[in-house]
């Protein structure tokens, strides 16, 4: 076989290990994909009426698609701490010391945590796009291809998180800090556009929401689900999703590679 080949194998080995830890052991990203339902259904039926008067005023169903495209991007930062406590789970019960020692592909063991953790964020948002399109989320003025743009972003944006998540994990001294450290992913959006419009915040805390990554993708997802002005976030997007992967990759390999103490 080729070392192309023998990379994909190993790598499709590692994809597959991660999926069967996943799927033997629910609970984690039960637990994860249950904050962004409970805060779909909170800021819908319990704060909604109250919310939608940031919005000059609109009923309940127009602040459901105001606030679905934050709650989806969400879903991933909450998804992908899975990620990091699975990496610093392996990193302190030995395995990926084990792994280095074997004839394998070296990038493989990193490649299947993220590819499984992309693929676990997609069937996340899926699941609670489910959910928001049972509560009265409609989408009619999007186009096939704004509907394609908008998987590409969330599948971009996932890929970054996932990397970050991975190199939280690989630092972490065990699952519990990894836990924690990857708390940011879930708490970011909670200070981004994702529930009010920047322009009704506080004018000292404008730009805290305005330049962090998650405001640009939600805006962008917004603009292709429901037809809004995207802007130049679209470009803030991918360049927000671009350098999260850079550092991602580069501090996760660092870790991955360096000699253990």
């Amino acid at each position: 076989m080729s070392s192309l080949a023998l990379a994909a194998r190993d790598c499709s080995t590692m994809l597959r290990r991660n999926l069967l830890h996943a799927r033997r052991y629910p609970s984690l990203t039960l637990n994860l994909l249950l904050t962004p339902v409970m805060l779909l259904l909170l800021f819908v039926y319990i704060f909604g009426d109250v919310m939608s008067a940031g919005l000059g005023g609109a009923g309940r169903s127009e602040y459901i698609a105001y606030v679905v495209p934050g709650i989806l991007l969400m879903t991933i930062g909450s998804t992908v701490i899975g990620a990091a406590v699975s990496v610093s789970t392996d990193m302190s019960e030995g395995i990926i010391a084990r792994f280095r020692t074997m004839a394998i592909y070296r990038g493989s063991v990193l490649i299947g945590h993220v590819v499984g953790s992309v693929l676990q964020a997609i069937a996340s948002v899926v699941l609670v796009g489910a959910v928001a399109v049972a509560i009265g989320f409609r989408s009619t003025d999007a186009t096939a291809l704004e509907w394609l743009a908008a998987f590409g972003l969330l599948s971009l944006f996932a890929l970054a998180l996932t990397w970050i998540a991975v190199g939280m994990g690989m630092a972490s001294p065990n699952a519990e800090a990894a836990s924690n450290s990857a708390m940011p992913l879930i708490l970011l959006p909670l200070i981004s556009s994702a529930f009010t419009p920047i322009d009704a915040m506080p004018g000292w805390f404008q730009p805290i929401a305005e330049y962090q990554p998650f405001t640009p993708a939600i805006e962008t997802l917004r603009g292709l689900l429901l037809g809004t002005e995207i802007g130049h976030n679209g470009w803030l997007a991918l360049a927000w999703s671009i350098a999260l992967i850079v550092l991602g990759y580069r501090w996760s390999t660092a870790n991955f590679n360096r000699d253990p103490k």
